[in-house]
């Protein structure tokens, strides 16, 4: 499994979020404590998405993020209210390379994906076939993340709201690979969805700031959101909803 983490808020340095705290995403790409089975090291690369003036800038690596001897700098240099990260464990057979790295973006969205689809390619062939070809044919890579990207993006660019795309894609997913781990972040820089499928996520906030990482990076303030979840959360609202009939 992967480590991601997405923040609204005042502006802060990326280093803040990623590198500085006690158990930062830095930190947790080689000591992670809620991997739940999902591997032990998060070593097969990095990225981290922000936003200037509205437009989304993203830093991928497929190195580990601690070889990375330019990051530390960077990350200090650079202010943002909006961000997503993510550390990789990449699942077994798929694309050791920087276009299967995380955050995926287009326009002004990012995307990362923690987890595996069960079965996958064939397990959810029939999903697939209900995308444009082109979009089969411009994935990021051939791998279950970009093929969960596309089936989101299809359905924002249908008119969907964020929160709903992210749902009925889950939901979908999680019918036709009943194995499946589904742990999404999207974020446009206004607003953060997130999907808790069969691993942790926790959230934090404060009067004028979210947070939401696969583990807490600090001791306090960290509530944990319940497993087949949806979370939405702007920088002043945060609202978390069953994704399963009968769950609270």
């Amino acid at each position: 499994m992967c480590r991601h983490l997405a923040y609204l808020g005042p502006p802060v340095p990326l280093s803040t979020l990623v590198i500085d705290p006690p158990h930062s995403l830095y930190r947790q790409s080689w000591a992670p404590a809620d991997m739940r089975g999902g591997g032990s090291v998060n070593a097969d690369g990095f990225g981290i998405g922000w936003y200037v003036d509205g437009s989304v800038v993203r830093y991928r690596r497929s190195v580990p993020i601690w070889a990375d001897e330019s990051l530390p700098g960077l990350a200090s240099s650079i202010q943002a209210s909006a961000v997503l990260a993510a550390v990789r464990n990449g699942t077994v057979g798929s694309p050791l390379n920087e276009s299967a790295v995380a955050p995926f973006t287009r326009d002004q969205w990012l995307f990362s994906h923690n987890g595996l689809i069960s079965g996958w390619p064939g397990s959810v062939a029939k999903l697939a076939e209900s995308l444009p070809v082109t979009d089969l044919l411009t994935l990021n890579a051939p791998m279950d993340s970009a093929l969960l990207w596309a089936l989101v993006q299809d359905r924002l660019y249908s008119g969907a709201p964020a929160a709903e795309a992210v749902a009925s894609v889950v939901r979908d997913v999680a019918a036709a690979a009943p194995e499946s781990r589904l742990n999404i972040l999207l974020t446009d820089g206004e607003q953060i969805v997130a999907t808790t499928w069969t691993h942790s996520l926790w959230t934090r906030r404060t009067a004028d700031a979210v947070a939401v990482s696969s583990e807490p990076w600090a001791e306090t303030g960290w509530e944990q959101v319940p497993d087949h979840s949806l979370l939405l959360a702007t920088k002043s609202t945060l609202a978390v909803t069953p994704l399963m009939e009968g769950r609270e």
